[in-house]
């Protein structure tokens, strides 16, 4: 009697994550979307963080696509760590080159680096990573929500290119992210996840988040958006504040990056409990639906775990299996969804097929999270 509670618990805890997003949506279509209208306001000033681990071959561009923004109050603060910068050279004003002198190998120290030789004191930071290209209305568009009182946005991550079926898989899952975890989080009253890049802060905010946590490896994302909202802050989610991102573009790239983000989630995943605590005490939605959102496992996980319970159950015999059944009916129907709303590439759609083959390369992935920080603090791109 009790191994059969505990079996009907534990997959309870696996199964709810197949409906989750089913649910969100019927409270997006219910709440409807909020607009943020645009305020006229004097430009905000920004410090825009690039940061840069031992490769440098795709900075140039990304500075030229940041000179590119429609905008005048800015400066872009390159932070070249570990890196050899002779090659770098950038005639405009606007553009301070860092290299530390000792080697940071983290995204905080980086950020905090850059701060510490601000040429002024700026109200907001964004940050960005080195291999990303910018929208040229980037900046106004992040000042929308800025103007409408919040302290921290996050944007949307689009990608550059779809050459392989990697590539447009893991383009799928950042669709799926960007608007469950995004768009409709944000519509609910919650917060939106933060993505790595692609987001900004007021300086303040960013400083005492990390002032006294010296963090190390991935995962400053992860720790950051716990702490933001931890203080019961929303997280805005930006559709319009476009980055384009370079995806993953073969396997040996997919594992590195994968068990980096896989180690991440198990480091910090219980994070979620004390969102999640700090939501009872002060009865706030915005922090229990986080905090929710925060103890999900990496996709393709519950994925797997709920594949081995409707096979356990076919096995068995039992009932539930029927149970099972409907709920990867309603992922999938969610899945799509998400694609369909972010007006998903043809190559997206045909590389579905190759989903069986996406998810044992992050299998292999999960089973080298023990070395993922040793190997590399950042992904490493084919530079074509």
């Amino acid at each position: 009697m009790i191994l059969n509670v505990v079996w009907l618990v534990i997959q309870l805890l696996i199964g709810y994550n197949l409906i989750l997003p089913l649910l969100l949506y019927g409270g997006y279509l219910l709440t409807g979307k909020r607009k943020y209208p645009k305020i006229e306001s004097v430009e905000h000033d920004y410090a825009i963080i690039v940061t840069a681990y031992e490769q440098t071959e795709l900075l140039p561009a990304v500075v030229d696509s940041l000179l590119k923004i429609d905008y005048s109050n800015y400066l872009i603060y390159l932070v070249c760590d570990n890196c050899d910068i002779s090659g770098l050279h950038f005639d405009d004003e606007r553009v301070i080159l860092l290299r530390p002198e000792k080697v940071l190998a983290s995204n905080t120290r980086s950020h905090l680096y850059a701060i510490a030789h601000f040429k002024r004191e700026h109200k907001l930071l964004t940050i960005i990573d080195s291999d990303n290209l910018v929208d040229r209305q980037y900046l106004k568009e992040l000042n929308v929500f800025f103007d409408h009182g919040f302290d921290a946005v996050q944007g949307l991550r689009k990608s550059k290119r779809l050459e392989t079926t990697i590539a447009s898989l893991d383009a799928a899952r950042d669709l799926y992210y960007h608007f469950f975890d995004g768009e409709v989080m944000f519509a609910l009253g919650s917060s939106a996840t933060l993505a790595g890049s692609g987001m900004a802060f007021s300086t303040k905010l960013y400083i005492n988040a990390f002032r006294d946590h010296d963090l190390q490896g991935a995962g400053f994302d992860k720790v950051l958006q716990a702490k933001i909202v931890s203080q019961d802050l929303r997280i805005a989610f930006a559709p319009r504040t476009i980055v384009y991102d370079e995806k993953t573009a073969n396997r040996v790239q997919l594992v590195n990056q994968r068990s980096r983000w896989i180690n991440t989630w198990f480091k910090y995943f219980s994070l979620g409990f004390s969102v999640i605590g700090r939501g009872l005490r002060n009865r706030s939605w915005n922090q229990l639906l986080f905090g929710v959102v925060l103890l999900r496992p990496p996709l393709f996980l519950f994925i797997l775990l709920s594949m081995l319970c409707l096979l356990l159950n076919i096995f068995l015999g039992s009932k539930l299996s029927w149970l099972w059944c409907a709920a990867f009916i309603a992922f999938g129907l969610s899945f799509f969804i998400a694609l369909r709303h972010g007006k998903a590439d043809r190559n997206i759609y045909k590389a579905l097929a190759g989903i069986p083959s996406f998810i044992y390369v992050q299998l292999c992935s999960l089973m080298r999270i023990k070395q993922a920080n040793k190997r590399s603090v950042a992904t490493r791109h084919v530079i074509k």
